[in-house]
């Protein structure tokens, strides 16, 4: 069966979705996106996605098109057109299309561009690699300086996922100035003792939303947060290293290039966290 989608309105079949080649999400990167995981035909962390795009949209000064109820029905819709169970709902509003190339923005009366469409992931919450972790490697940070801007700007990411890929690992973890900003599409974290280690907000990192959960979930756990930047060489000497997004959700990393974290198998400080976190947003999706 195909798949429908979103298009500006409209729930089409996904061979008919159509946007125009001078959109400015295909000609200037000029769009942002989000992701929101769908378990059991509900959506995890909803409003805090919508509140990231909101912000996103408005540090580039734009228009949000829908209020939040509006985006709900529009994800519910999804979920049921598709019969979505577990899976993934991508979401980008571009700023239109002006009708022709240009560097400038386009004014007021061009509309944005809204597609959103899913992604069947049977399983998802249930992922083999939870049980085994994540190995990584680590390379330059190359990219702009408002990673906090969900952008579709992701082609150096891409380069850093084939990276990984040709090194035969599942990941990259990026580093500048001697220290690890985030992974290509996560946030980085380690836990020292008890104690869970990941940078603070910033125009450096992206603000997960997945992070966001976790770290609230860990302080009413009773574990010690610290938000600091660490070195690759720190991140390597930990007792357990974790990432966090929201498809993976809470995957523990045990490699970091050639060199094992702690036992070089997932720990119980991560183990733990994947299980209240799951546990949470299953009780809270809607």
């Amino acid at each position: 069966m195909s798949r429908i989608v979103y298009v500006n309105g409209s729930f089409v079949p996904e061979a008919e979705a159509v946007v125009s080649v001078f959109d400015r999400g295909f000609l200037m990167a000029d769009a942002v996106y989000e992701v929101t995981s769908v378990l059991d035909g509900k959506l995890i962390d909803f409003a805090g996605h919508c509140v990231r795009l909101a912000r996103s949209l408005g540090e580039l000064e734009m228009k949000n098109p829908h209020s939040e109820a509006e985006w709900l029905q529009i994800h519910r819709d999804l979920v049921d057109q598709n019969g979505l169970v577990d899976g993934m709902i991508y979401l980008q509003v571009t700023r239109g299309n002006p009708g022709d190339r240009d560097f400038v923005y386009p004014g007021p009366e061009v509309m944005p561009t809204v597609v959103l469409f899913t992604q069947s992931k049977p399983g998802l919450a249930d992922n083999p690699a939870a049980k085994v972790g994540w190995k990584v490697i680590s390379i330059p940070d190359l990219r702009w300086d408002r990673r906090d801007i969900k952008t579709v700007q992701l082609l150096y990411p891409s380069m850093g996922k084939m990276a990984a890929k040709k090194a035969g690992v599942d990941d990259s973890w990026f580093v500048q100035d001697g220290v690890v900003t985030e992974g290509t599409s996560n946030n980085a974290y380690i836990v020292k003792g008890s104690k869970i280690i990941t940078r603070p907000l910033s125009n450096d990192i992206l603000h997960g939303i997945t992070r966001v959960a976790v770290l609230r979930l860990a302080a009413e756990a009773q574990m010690e947060i610290e938000e600091r930047a660490f070195s690759v060489d720190e991140a390597q000497r930990a007792d357990e290293a974790f990432i966090t997004s929201a498809s993976a959700f809470v995957m523990p990393v045990v490699e970091i290039d050639g060199t094992a974290v702690g036992t070089g198998k997932p720990g119980q400080v991560v183990a733990r966290l994947r299980e209240i976190y799951l546990d949470e947003m299953r009780r809270a999706a809607v």
